[in-house]
């Protein structure tokens, strides 16, 4: 359980580190390169260096934190978003959070969020995943923690699909891609049936160029998480499926987020290429804290 709980946190950081330079760009499927590297010159990543994660990893880390030190509340969750994004040190966010962001600094205290469906919901519901031994004790704290940067329901419902999928992985369910997918047809027709078609597209051998065309591959839930879908049921080597999620274009960040999350919560750290961790910002900082949340989840199994 401790090596999955860090294996989820450090393989979405790695995903999201892969897919930084090609955030925004064009699907690069034909021309791959394996391993981490910069974005090019005036790419609005363009400042971090190989290795860096973005504002995915950001928020998931800033939640994690809360949770180990047993001060998370969303009103926190909120102001340290915010302070982040005051300090400028937020790295190229989610439009919608950055709305959110500027409602908290002109001084709205309730009703932040905004009614939007971009997949800047899902890295943060992370470490809900994790934390408590109670599936819908995550989802349901998870989707209270989207309320702070989104508000529309069908964030809500990607939150609680993705929330299902890596606790279901975490806990070793035979099956969590079909967990999470019944949890999204449960929570959003719509939602459901874009997952829905990504997997059929992969069971039929659909190449994953024309994969990324009918699915898509922009900031939209309805997109970035059914693509993620395909990906992780498609590629089985890790290298693969991290390298792949890093080049279908579009917001590779946040699918090499979703598919490294899924990777090291099934398979545990060790699945992680070794050269890809070494490479990592703040490995060690993301090693102590999957053991700390580890710690806390079991309190509350005890209790």
């Amino acid at each position: 359980m401790l090596e999955r709980i860090k294996g989820c946190m450090l393989g979405a950081a790695v995903g999201d580190a892969l897919g930084m330079p090609n955030e925004s760009t064009t699907p690069g499927l034909t021309k791959m390169r394996y391993g981490f590297r910069k974005a090019y010159k005036g790419h609005p990543n363009d400042t971090l260096a190989a290795g860096q994660y973005t504002d995915d990893t950001q928020t998931m880390l800033l939640v994690a934190t809360l949770l180990a030190d047993g001060r998370y509340t969303d009103e926190r969750y909120g102001l340290a978003l915010k302070e982040l994004y005051t300090r400028e040190i937020l790295r190229f966010p989610d439009g919608s959070v950055t709305a959110a962001c500027e409602h908290m600094v002109s001084g709205k205290v309730l009703s932040c969020g905004v009614k939007s469906t971009t997949a800047g919901c899902l890295p943060p519901a992370l470490p809900f995943a994790l934390v408590y031994p109670d599936v819908n004790e995550g989802i349901e704290r998870a989707v209270r923690a989207c309320s702070v940067t989104h508000t529309h329901p069908a964030a809500h419902a990607a939150v609680a699909t993705f929330v299902t999928l890596l606790y279901y992985a975490v806990h070793d369910n035979p099956d969590p891609v079909k967990m999470a997918f019944l949890q999204a047809q449960n929570e959003d027709d719509l939602l459901g049936g874009k997952i829905h078609t990504a997997l059929n597209l992969e069971k039929e051998g659909v190449e994953t160029d024309t994969a990324v065309l009918k699915i898509g591959n922009d900031v939209s839930l309805y997109q970035t998480l059914p693509i993620a879908f395909f990906l992780i049921s498609r590629y089985e080597r890790p290298a693969d499926l991290l390298t792949v999620a890093a080049h279908v274009g579009g917001n590779t960040d946040t699918i090499g987020f979703l598919c490294g999350a899924y990777l090291g919560a099934r398979k545990g750290a060790g699945a992680i290429p070794e050269d890809l961790l070494s490479g990592l910002e703040d490995r060690q900082r993301i090693e102590i804290l999957g053991q700390r949340i580890f710690d806390i989840y079991t309190r509350k199994l005890e209790n």
